[in-house]
């Protein structure tokens, strides 16, 4: 199987268009027409992580956090992320990341927190912005349903649980067919008018391509006619955080005991309680604190996530309860979610879970 795939699979649950501008998810190292034969899932990449993908002879490593996140103009080996390019590049071994693309979908990292803790009725805190178009065209009778049906196939017209969805007017069309021209209805030179539908469908704008190709394939018209609008809509089912309800309310600190033993947390710093039930909860997998006023806005009663500031805690006021039970504790399933996604897709390729725990985080108990 080839390195491309494989990520051509990962990139259409998590498109790379959905990560944040800061972000560089995607082939990091590798040529995406390497043929592999297994994968190493980690959460990050580190020189320990580097040795296990070779002791174990996996020529790809997936992981969630970018080896290669800011610029470096050196390659010497002074730094950890120098060190591991120089010995993935000696041993032929690609690095793939999926980062906020995978935050920031249904079924993605929080997705995978909700999971752990026993969430229902999920919902994306702060749904994604500028995300989506609508494609307008016009297609002569008899030929509307091929032209749909095609635009469908590739995934448009999904409005939050409906598919399919489209909105059809009637009207006619003019055009003047010019001498070079090899019109599908009407005569060179001459004005013809052509009853059409007007088709609108809203389709996310990283489909934009394949739904132009579709569009192109299934016209009848040499020369095709459609707009393309940018939406201000938010799309529900992409954006930054979850919120979901617990099935019974819980006491605050009986619900925090539960986080200990879910994630693992050595400690987890928290806001005073609030003396009332825990029942709705927002997560953030990683660094939550520009989510709060979201959590604060949707009534959640706590919101679970990772480095917070000092001062963030005071933003709390007493409306919300925080919990930062640590980045990697909070993240740290998400090569159990690569394998989940993976082996519904490739059930015989060979994937496996990184053994080595990458936390950098250390802590020392008083005695």
């Amino acid at each position: 199987m080839t390195i491309r795939e494989i990520i051509s699979y990962l990139e259409s649950v998590a498109p790379p268009s959905y990560q944040e501008a800061y972000d560089n998810a995607g082939l990091i190292l590798g040529h995406p027409e390497t043929i592999i034969e297994s994968a190493l899932l980690t959460l990050d990449v580190t020189e320990a992580v580097i040795d296990e993908a070779i002791e174990t002879g996996c020529k790809l490593i997936i992981a969630h956090h970018p080896i290669l996140f800011k610029g470096i103009k050196r390659i010497n080996g002074h730094t950890y992320v120098e060190r591991c390019i120089i010995k993935a590049i000696k041993n032929d071994i690609a690095i793939y990341a999926a980062h906020t693309n995978l935050d920031s979908v249904q079924g993605g990292v929080n997705s995978k927190i909700c999971e752990k803790i026993g969430l229902t009725n999920l919902a994306i805190l702060s749904p994604a912005k500028e995300q989506l178009v609508k494609l307008v065209t016009f297609v002569p009778e008899g030929h509307l349903e091929k032209v749909r049906e095609s635009l469908f196939s590739i995934g448009a017209g999904a409005i939050g649980k409906y598919n399919n969805s489209s909105f059809t007017g009637e009207g006619i069309g003019t055009f003047l067919a010019g001498a070079d021209s090899n019109p599908f209805v009407g005569e060179i030179g001459e004005i013809h008018f052509e009853k059409e539908s007007r088709i609108e469908i809203i389709l996310p704008k990283y489909l934009k391509n394949s739904a132009i190709d579709a569009l192109l394939e299934s016209h009848p018209y040499e020369e095709v006619s459609y707009d393309i609008y940018p939406l201000e809509n938010s799309l529900q089912d992409v954006g930054s955080g979850m919120i979901g309800e617990l099935a019974g309310a819980e006491q605050e600190i009986d619900f925090l005991q539960r986080i200990i033993q879910i994630f693992g947390s050595k400690s987890i710093k928290h806001t005073y309680l609030l003396g009332k039930p825990i029942r709705k909860v927002a997560v953030c997998g990683g660094s939550g604190s520009f989510l709060l006023p979201h959590a604060i806005a949707a009534k959640a009663d706590i919101f679970i996530t990772a480095d917070m500031k000092y001062h963030d805690f005071f933003d709390a006021e007493e409306k919300i309860v925080i919990a930062d039970i640590g980045h990697y504790e909070s993240e740290q399933f998400t090569k159990e979610l690569f394998y989940e996604i993976l082996i519904k897709k490739f059930p015989n390729f060979a994937l496996r879970l990184s053994e080595v725990k990458t936390n950098p985080v250390l802590y020392l108990c008083e005695q």
